[in-house]
């Protein structure tokens, strides 16, 4: 059903791209800097390319820019769960090793309450 439903809305998805697309079809010029600025430093950058184009370019280049700030934004999280993990790792090793070294009771009576007996 899952399978499905991502289905039905990759298909809308693709409709709706398609759409927008064929509704801005419109070449536009993109300029790198404002034309003032293009004749005082002479760099002059500029593209020609359908409206759809610097349309989608826009929303890629938001999403990647937004999933890179939420990468740096957790990397905090992902170190302390790293470090949680080492600590827990560390700990496990130290109750199995004191578990392992484990002296028998010099005392009679806890011999007896362990169930270890006294071997007489």
């Amino acid at each position: 059903m899952l399978r499905f439903l991502r289905f039905v809305f990759l298909a809308v998805l693709a409709i709706v791209l398609v759409a927008v697309a064929s509704a801005n079809l419109e070449v536009v010029t993109l300029r790198l800097l404002p034309a003032e600025m293009d004749a005082f430093l002479g760099v002059s950058w500029s593209i020609e390319v359908p409206l759809f184009l610097a349309i989608f370019a826009g929303i890629v280049a938001g999403l990647g820019i937004g999933f890179v700030w939420e990468w740096f934004r957790e990397a905090k999280h992902r170190a302390a769960a790293t470090e949680h993990r080492r600590e827990a790792g560390r700990l496990e090793r130290e109750v199995k090793r004191l578990k392992d070294a484990r002296p028998e009771p010099e005392d009679e009576v806890l011999a007896i309450l362990e169930g270890r007996g006294t071997g007489r």
